[in-house]
């Protein structure tokens, strides 16, 4: 109880700093929101009258706490481009953004555990030098330019899905997730490859122990050593890393998204930042901040129930 309550209290240290040093950014960073907010209309007068309106005459440390007492009470604040509420703006790109990181975690958990097995099983062998080769090609590709290749390859050349031609989950589901299906596989990639080397070295350090070598004295293929006793303890560092990688999915996710033009929330957080949105970008900066922190602790407080000799360091 006791680790959880300090894990506990890092985790909200570190989101009321993370919020702290994004809404200072946002202050700090050339532009006035007014001048966009006005356009052709701008003048002084009007400019100091807008500016009086929403507040930003007010001290750095006024606005943050009104800010931070607003938002842990549920209101986000309101859109300066959409004159509405933060809420609503991103009721609907949450939903894109949460869809593809879920979508890219569970192809990189499907693919990457069976083929960490393999890869163990058949240690030595061709199939296992020429995975190793190509996993360490894609482990070095970054998602952003595998979607650049899988928009040219499959968009253009070989039109398995149409480039930008969003199909929203209102209008089909089944065609909302094959749209995604290609920015979630560039996603996934350069993680099912570290996914599965880790899985492998896990197990290959897990068959050098003791408790092994008793299981091959009782007449036991490697397979069956593999399956009934090793793959449990093997999987344990994977399971934790799997919980983590979904933070930086996320982070991913907000990249790709530029790359196949979904309407997610990478594409509103750039938009936001150019029109000057403050609102609307601080409230995406600490939600992707939350599920990375949150993420991490929930992998450390997972990890540190499920393996004892965790609890005793």
């Amino acid at each position: 109880m006791q680790y959880i309550i300090k894990k506990t209290g890092v985790l909200l240290i570190t989101l009321i700093l993370v919020s702290m040093l994004a809404f200072l950014a946002f202050q700090i960073i050339p532009g006035d929101p007014t001048t966009k907010l006005l356009g052709t209309e701008y003048t002084p007068e009007r400019a100091a009258a807008l500016r009086e309106e929403l507040g930003l005459n007010r001290s750095i440390p006024a606005r943050y706490w009104d800010w931070l007492t607003a938002f842990l009470t549920g209101d986000m604040g309101t859109s300066y481009s959409y004159s509405m509420a933060v809420r609503e703006v991103l009721r609907g790109k949450v939903a894109v953004t949460a869809a593809l990181s879920i979508l890219s975690w569970l192809l990189v958990t499907a693919v990457s555990i069976p083929l960490g097995i393999a890869l163990a099983r058949y240690k030595g062998g061709r199939f296992d030098r020429i995975s190793l080769s190509i996993n360490q090609i894609l482990m070095a590709i970054p998602p952003f330019f595998l979607g650049i290749l899988f928009t040219y390859l499959f968009g253009l050349l070989l039109r398995w899905f149409v480039p930008g031609r969003f199909v929203p989950f209102s209008q089909s589901f089944w065609g909302c997730i094959g749209y995604l299906f290609f920015p979630a596989l560039a996603i996934s990639i350069p993680k099912i490859a570290k996914v599965a080397k880790l899985l492998r070295s896990s197990i290959l350090h897990e068959m050098n122990l003791d408790y092994v070598r008793t299981a091959y004295s009782h007449g036991n293929s490697r397979w069956m050593v593999i399956k009934d006793h090793v793959l449990r303890n093997a999987l344990l560092p994977v399971v934790t890393y799997l919980a983590m990688s979904l933070a930086d999915i996320v982070a991913s996710s907000i990249i790709v998204e530029q790359v196949f033009v979904l309407p997610g929330l990478g594409r509103l957080l750039i938009a936001s930042i150019s029109n000057r949105d403050f609102p609307v970008a601080l409230c995406i900066v600490v939600i992707i901040a939350f599920v990375v922190v949150f993420m991490n602790y929930l992998a450390d407080v997972v990890t540190q129930y499920v393996d004892p000799r965790v609890r005793l360091s």
